[in-house]
């Protein structure tokens, strides 16, 4: 039996209230998901962000309704805070015809283009032509839109990200450059990797670049509106650096793997910095109590609801696979 519609769910990034329950909404999904793979109910497992929800929620919080964004491998943070459901995305992790993309794109792949989300992407540092393309068509078309684009500091070193920086610079595009910087590139150390350093990838290319505590939900927020304010008026790109870090393994094969790469003494001492309890401080008595009670309820009925959804039936596994519909423009060769 198919599931009635998943809830309306787009959360106001408002008040400091409401971005500790944006964070806690990622923070509450991520929790959920890993238990929805060790109970292999998502296949192939994740990549989560617990511990880097202030970039996702900082940056989103500065972008306006119709701005866009691009995403990752790690992007689930940035689909729910650009306003995805809960419901509609955990059902796309778990393989649901009720999900996202109808069950076809999983974690790595989510979009939904009706809240400006054009797609997470596992292809690192993809992201950024694709934002660099929709800004520039958006620009063409007379609008004043702003398009985010997320990744990692392992895309640092890809050459499509270069490019794209180019691109972007020579054309004043208006793209906000985030790199969550979490100091590995799965197991690579950003310290022995990247030479000059991100701000001076961007610098290189006359971009004004800027590095954030990316784990201060307001620090991040402040410095994209910033920045959207500069592209929407033309000024061009920002390149933000979001030191961050990940508090789960690069992917949730890690715990199996048994690697040893980072040790206990480092990420004790980043949680000592953990972004949701930094925000809740700023909260009135008892109200981060109530939001965490409010959005466990939330992610209680979105995971009943994905489990509730049905799978792709098999004789349906070739739709999708091109488009529908389309008509050769009037005058184009046979």
């Amino acid at each position: 039996m198919t599931p009635p519609d998943a809830p309306v769910h787009r959360l106001p990034l408002t008040t400091p209230a409401d971005r500790y329950r944006a964070m806690r909404l990622v923070r509450g999904f991520e929790e959920t998901a890993l238990d929805l793979v060790r109970e292999g109910v998502i296949a192939g497992g994740i990549h989560p962000c617990i511990g880097q929800e202030a970039v996702a929620v900082g940056v989103c919080a500065a972008l306006r309704e119709n701005d866009l964004i691009t995403s990752t491998h790690r992007g689930h943070g940035h689909v729910l805070a650009k306003g995805a459901s809960p419901h509609r995305m955990l059902a796309e992790l778990a393989g649901r015809v009720t999900g996202l993309n109808r069950g076809r794109g999983g974690s790595m792949h989510a979009a939904d283009f009706s809240l400006g989300i054009l797609g997470a992407n596992g292809i690192v540092g993809a992201g950024a032509p694709i934002a660099a393309g929709a800004a520039w068509a958006r620009a063409g078309a007379g609008h004043d839109t702003v398009v985010a684009t997320f990744f990692g500091d392992g895309a640092l070193n890809q050459g499509v990200l270069l490019e794209t920086l180019n691109l972007a610079a020579i054309w004043r595009l208006p793209v906000l450059f985030v790199c969550e910087n979490n100091g590995y590139a799965t197991t690579l150390p950003a310290d022995g990797s990247v030479a000059g350093g991100p701000l001076g990838r961007a610098r290189g290319f006359g971009i004004p670049a800027l590095a954030v505590d990316g784990m201060d939900c307001e620090a991040v927020l402040t410095a994209a509106e910033q920045a959207v304010e500069r592209a929407a008026a033309g000024g061009g790109p920002t390149f933000l650096e979001c030191a961050t870090y990940r508090f789960e393994g690069h992917h949730t094969m890690e715990r199996r793997m048994k690697l040893s790469y980072r040790t206990a003494e480092e990420i004790a001492a980043w949680r000592e910095r953990d972004p949701l309890p930094r925000l809740a401080a700023s909260l009135a008595p008892g109200e981060p109590d109530r939001i965490d009670a409010e959005v466990a309820r939330l992610l209680a009925d979105a995971r009943a609801y994905a489990l509730a959804s049905p799978a792709p039936l098999p004789d349906a596994a070739c739709e999708h696979l091109y488009a529908d519909g389309l008509r050769p423009r009037a005058g184009a060769a046979p």
